[in-house]
């Protein structure tokens, strides 16, 4: 059952990439919204299952320490790649293609993060059905959100739709590669807890500290700020219910 679950991710994530493709010229106003999502996974659906998946092994203040490593690794991973393209720049007229870096690193986070969906997944099902239902719903819900996410991350840092379209494929099938792993191994679900409080700190810094800035870029910030709210309302009351 989880294999079919895992299939229906591939799908969603799919789906979602391919819609932020064909409405690539409202980037800005998707962007706004992919800035909510990402912010709402990261707090009422990361944040949450970490702190209850280690409850019982760690306390709350070395989960808030994880959240900002992981905040702070990000942080200094785009520092990095900006400063590259913008020495780069220096010496050439054009813009630096080194900037697509940063874009792939991003994507790179939301395919493992989908990776680690699928790992839940499996996790859920070996548990009981019932589980494994309750964290399949929530994993497809916002698998449509994440293949906006990932063709974003690529397209606004200057890569092309042929690099969206691999990266989205990527990232569909992470997923789907996260539950056939359950059924070769196992982690403890207090390790799994502690990985989701690091990829919540990246999350954070991905949606306020990139896509944010990003979809204000020559727009008014009115529709984009909505856009923005709206993604969070959407992925807390797509969570809620799911849940």
């Amino acid at each position: 059952m989880a294999l079919v679950v895992a299939l229906a991710t591939i799908i969603s994530t799919f789906l979602g990439g391919l819609f932020a493709i064909r409405f690539k010229d409202k980037l800005h106003l998707i962007l706004g919204f992919s800035a909510g999502a990402v912010i709402g996974v990261a707090l009422f659906d990361l944040l949450p299952e970490s702190i209850n998946l280690t409850s019982n092994t760690h306390d709350l203040n070395f989960i808030m320490l994880l959240i900002a490593i992981g905040f702070i690794f990000y942080l200094l991973v785009d520092r990095l790649f900006s400063l590259h393209a913008n020495e780069e720049k220096l010496h050439t007229e054009e813009n630096c293609e080194n900037s697509s870096h940063s874009g792939k690193f991003g994507a790179f986070t939301l395919a493992v993060h989908s990776f680690l969906d699928g790992f839940g997944i499996g996790l859920a099902f070996k548990i009981s059905p019932a589980i494994g239902w309750t964290v399949a719903v929530a994993v497809l819900t916002h698998g449509f959100s994440d293949g906006i996410n990932t063709v974003n991350m690529i397209l606004k840092n200057k890569g092309g739709q042929k690099q969206a379209l691999k990266w989205l494929i990527i990232d569909a099938l992470a997923p789907a590669l996260g539950v056939l792993s359950t059924l070769f191994f196992a982690i403890s679900e207090s390790t799994l807890g502690l990985i989701l409080a690091v990829f919540t700190g990246l999350f954070l810094y991905l949606g306020a500290s990139d896509l944010i800035p990003e979809s204000h870029h020559h727009h008014p910030t009115i529709w984009t700020t909505v856009m923005t709210i709206l993604g969070i309302v959407v992925l807390y009351s797509v969570i809620h219910f799911a849940t």
